[in-house]
C-alpha cells in the first residue's frame, strides 16, 4: 500500500459516519492522477498554503485599517486561527480534519484589500456586487495559477463557499469552519479593540463574562468545550445558553468595535482609493498584467478589473493609487 492508501484506510477507523473520507471525494472538476503519498484533501491544502493569494494574506486588513504595532491581527493570521479551531473541533467529533484545514486555511483567499470596508466598497463599485466568499471561490478556481486555477477538490471548493452565514454547508467539515470563523473574529477582534483603546477592560456584556470568559484563551476554551459536549451525532451545535451569550457578544462587537467610529474614520477613503483604482484600469485595460487581460478577453474586463483590485494587499493598493494619481517630484539637476 502507499502512503496515501494507508492514510485512506486509517480514516475509515478513526472518522465518524458523518465525515467526509478522502477516498469518498466527489473529485475535481479536471481528473487528476491520485497522489501516492497525500490524500487529496492534503493536496488541496498544500495547494492552497502554496498559493499567491494565501501569502498576500499577511499584508490584509483584518478590522483596524494601518493599525501601529505589530501584534495586531491580519487577514492571515485570522485564518490560521480559524485554521485551529476548526481543526480541534473536527478532531473532537471525528470529522476529516484535513478537510477542515483545507477549507479554513482558502476560506479567505478573496477578501479584498482594508477588510470589510474594502468589501462594501467593492460591492458598490463592482457592477455585478461583491461577496468575499464568492470571490475566494473564484480565486481557488479561476484567479490562481495564471489563469489556470488549483483545480481543489468538491468539498473543498463548496466549503470555500459556504463558510459565510446564509449559505448552506454540506459537509460537518465545512459547518465547523464557519463556526470557527465567528469564534476566531470575535474573540481576536476584541482582544485588538482593547489593545487599541476602543473599548476597556471589563466592558464586554456581564452574560459574555460570566458564560464565556474574561481572558481570550478562556472564552476560546469555552466555546469549543460547550461546541464539542453539545453536538449531537450528525451536526455540529452550541448549547442554547452558550449561543445567547455568543449572539450577545456578537452584537456587542458590531456595535463598540465593527461600527465605531474612531476604528471606522478612515473608511470612507477606502471607496475613493478603489473607485480611483477600478477606474484607471477599466479605462486602461492594457494596463493589466497579462494573466488578468487574459481574464479579460474571456470573462470581460469588469470583472477581471474586480479579480485583480480585489487581490491587492493594503500597501498594494496604497501604491497603485499613489502611482496613478499623485505627480512625481520633479528632479532637478
Amino acid at each position: 500500500m502507499t502512503p496515501r492508501e494507508k492514510r485512506e484506510a486509517a480514516e475509515r477507523l478513526f472518522i465518524g459516519p458523518y465525515g467526509v473520507l478522502s477516498s469518498a471525494s466527489q473529485g475535481r472538476a479536471r481528473p487528476e492522477e491520485p497522489c501516492d503519498i497525500r490524500t487529496c484533501f492534503q493536496r488541496d491544502v498544500d495547494r492552497i498554503t502554496h498559493s499567491k493569494a494565501f501569502r498576500r494574506l499577511k499584508h490584509k486588513t483584518q478590522v483596524f485599517l494601518q493599525p501601529e504595532g505589530d501584534h495586531y491581527r491580519t487577514r492571515l493570521t485570522h485564518t490560521l486561527e480559524v485554521s485551529r479551531i476548526a481543526r480541534t473541533i473536527a478532531r473532537a467529533l471525528l470529522l476529516n480534519e484535513d478537510l477542515t484545514e483545507a477549507i479554513a486555511l482558502g476560506h479567505d483567499l478573496g477578501h479584498t484589500p482594508f477588510g470589510h470596508a474594502g468589501e462594501r466598497a467593492l460591492a458598490v463599485i463592482s457592477p455585478f456586487g461583491f461577496k468575499h466568499n464568492e470571490q475566494s471561490l473564484r480565486v481557488v478556481d479561476r484567479v490562481e495559477k495564471d489563469g489556470e486555477g488549483l483545480n481543489l477538490c468538491y468539498e473543498t471548493r463548496t466549503g470555500i463557499l459556504s463558510h459565510t452565514s446564509g449559505a448552506t454547508a454540506d459537509s460537518l467539515e465545512a459547518k465547523a469552519v464557519r463556526l470557527a470563523d465567528r469564534i476566531a473574529y470575535i474573540n481576536h477582534d476584541v482582544d485588538d479593540a482593547e489593545r487599541a483603546g476602543i473599548i476597556g477592560p471589563g466592558e464586554l456584556p456581564q452574560i459574555v463574562r460570566e458564560r464565556i470568559g474574561e481572558r481570550h484563551s478562556l472564552r476560546i476554551n469555552a466555546i469549543l468545550r460547550d461546541i464539542i459536549r453539545f453536538s449531537p451525532v450528525d451536526d455540529i451545535a452550541m448549547s442554547p445558553q452558550m449561543a445567547e451569550a455568543v449572539a450577545v457578544f456578537h452584537d456587542f462587537m458590531f456595535q463598540a468595535v465593527y461600527l465605531n467610529p474612531v476604528a471606522k474614520g478612515e473608511e470612507p477613503k477606502v471607496e475613493d482609493i478603489l473607485r480611483g483604482i477600478w477606474k484607471y484600469y477599466v479605462n486602461h485595460p492594457d494596463r493589466l498584467p497579462p494573466e488578468y487581460q487574459a481574464i479579460a478577453e474571456e470573462d470581460g474586463l469588469e470583472r477581471a478589473v474586480c479579480d485583480y483590485v480585489s487581490g491587492m494587499t493594503d500597501k498594494y493598493a496604497i501604491y497603485q493609487f499613489g502611482e496613478i494619481y499623485i505627480p512625481a517630484a520633479w528632479t532637478v539637476r
